[in-house]
């Protein structure tokens, strides 16, 4: 059994990921918080002090060196009884006029740096018995989303890994889960890549918390759910959308 419970977080000075700290902060006894912006990790680490150790690691995970730096905090501060990959953002436009460099830089973050910290961790949560990986991805990459094309194929490729890693790994005491939650309160939609998004253009029953979101995922991992859609109204799009692929097949 590992001596302290705890968490690694990427992405975790904002949003969905700064709610997993918050809620985790009671269930660990540390958690290695990583993200680029110093401040923000610096004000959860003041916030969280009472709860729980705060490990922030500043570290760009686009990079070579800022896996690198995030895995020797993991072999340093660890072993992690949760690792939650979330770290990300998106472009928005067409593909055939977006910046390559930063469509391959989304690719780094969501699958390349995603990939090396589960293969960095889930050794050590086999040995232990227990463990949980939570890679956070979207509805947009189970169903066609027009001017996110390489977004959505990121993150369908999360929920493709995350179902199979759960196969391989059944009954050794891991969970694997892959969150893919619609629109959502962060500052995803706040970056200079989204500087022509009108969120007001969606009805407010379209768009979940932070809070929301990360109950969702959490409530849900004793459940058997590899890939978790939360809110109703994101089910009913994903299963519409599924069920227009089913139909297409002849």
């Amino acid at each position: 059994m590992m001596e302290r419970t705890c968490a690694l977080v990427t992405g975790a000075s904002s949003g969905i990921g700064e709610q997993y700290c918050r809620v985790l902060a009671a269930r660990c006894d540390r958690i290695i918080a990583v993200a680029r912006r110093a401040e923000r990790l610096e004000a959860l680490a003041a916030e969280l002090a009472g709860q729980c150790e705060i490990i922030p690691v500043i570290a760009d995970l686009t990079s070579v060196e800022g896996v690198a730096r995030t895995i020797e905090a993991l072999r340093q501060k660890g072993p992690v009884t949760y690792l939650i990959n979330n770290a990300g953002f998106s472009t928005l436009g067409p593909f055939a006029s977006s910046s390559i460099e930063d469509e391959m830089a989304m690719i780094r973050v969501h699958v390349d740096a995603s990939v090396q910290l589960c293969r960095a961790a889930l050794p050590f949560m086999l040995e232990a018995g227990q463990g949980t990986v939570i890679n956070v991805a979207s509805i947009g990459g189970l169903l066609p989303m027009r001017n996110t094309a390489v977004y959505g194929a990121c993150k369908a490729f999360l929920a493709s890994f995350s179902r199979s890693l759960q196969e391989e790994v059944s009954g050794q005491g891991v969970r694997v889960q892959c969150l893919c939650p619609g629109f959502t309160h962060t500052e995803i939609h706040h970056t200079e890549h989204f500087a022509g998004f009108d969120k007001s253009r969606f009805p407010e029953e379209m768009w979940m918390t932070v809070e929301e979101v990360v109950a969702i995922s959490l409530d849900r991992l004793d459940s058997g759910e590899v890939v978790v859609v939360p809110g109703e109204m994101n089910v009913n799009l994903v299963r519409g959308a599924l069920q227009q692929q089913v139909d297409s097949v002849q």
